[in-house]
């Protein structure tokens, strides 16, 4: 802008301003104010069956999980309130605990939030094995925690068995265990492969160190898995698609 053009435009507003001024007898009309927005509510969670599947779509491939709502409704509610919020997109799984006992291989892989404030939710009351009648055989998919109730959304893929991760309630202690609620129904491959990633022998602290995946595998997305709806029985055939003289 010019500074002749600032100098007619300023000039042009105090004129606009005096006018309005002077002329206090003259009734305006004035717009009706805008409507207020209706209040949106936000959608309703889609209702879970008594199992639910998720597909994590990883840099490595896609991992299928079968969930069971039925035998584990709070574990199950709260893993698919992250993946219908898409609070897993962009996160990775960042642990591979490669056991050196018993079949190879053996141990399990961590991923999810890693407790990033941003992404987690409320902590969920902890249903322990003795509760639901799961057990962490081999690929199962179990929540991580620190005390009973402060899981929120980091969980862990069973590499083997590890029963040693139910709950023993002639153990002492802590003997609650580890929330299990579902299983690897397909992509055991991209589980191996984030099993057998490189870790870091220097990063991770007290018994996680060295198990830190030195390049964390990404979690591109998290999403329920729709079936498709099959074609009633009576359903016609489509007629075939016309062919050429």
């Amino acid at each position: 802008m010019t500074r002749r053009f600032a100098t007619v435009a300023v000039l042009l507003s105090l004129a606009f301003a005096t006018a309005v001024q002077a002329a206090p007898q003259r009734k305006r009309p004035s717009a009706p104010p805008p409507p207020k927005p209706a209040p949106q509510k936000p959608a309703p969670p889609a209702p879970i069956g008594d199992t639910v599947r998720v597909a994590l779509t990883t840099e490595l491939g896609v991992i299928t999980l079968e969930l069971d709502h039925k035998r584990a409704p709070i574990t199950t509610a709260n893993f698919v309130a992250y993946v219908d919020q898409k609070r897993f997109d962009g996160t990775a799984f960042y642990r591979a605990l490669r056991l050196p006992w018993g079949d190879a291989p053996n141990g399990l892989i961590q991923g999810g939030t890693a407790n990033d404030p941003q992404r987690i939710l409320k902590p969920i009351a902890h249903e322990p094995t003795t509760q639901t009648g799961l057990s962490h055989t081999a690929w199962t998919i179990s929540m991580a925690r620190y005390a009973p109730g402060t899981a929120t959304g980091d969980f862990s893929i069973m590499v083997g068995d590890q029963l040693a991760l139910d709950a023993d309630p002639k153990a002492s202690g802590d003997n609650l265990g580890y929330a299990a609620f579902g299983r690897v129904v397909a992509g055991q491959e991209v589980v191996l492969k984030i099993y057998h990633a490189p870790t870091d022998p220097t990063r991770g602290e007290g018994a996680m160190k060295g198990q830190i995946i030195a390049a964390p595998v990404k979690i591109i997305s998290a999403r329920r898995v729709v079936d498709p709806v099959p074609l009633p029985a009576s359903a016609p055939t489509p007629p075939p698609a016309p062919t050429r003289p």
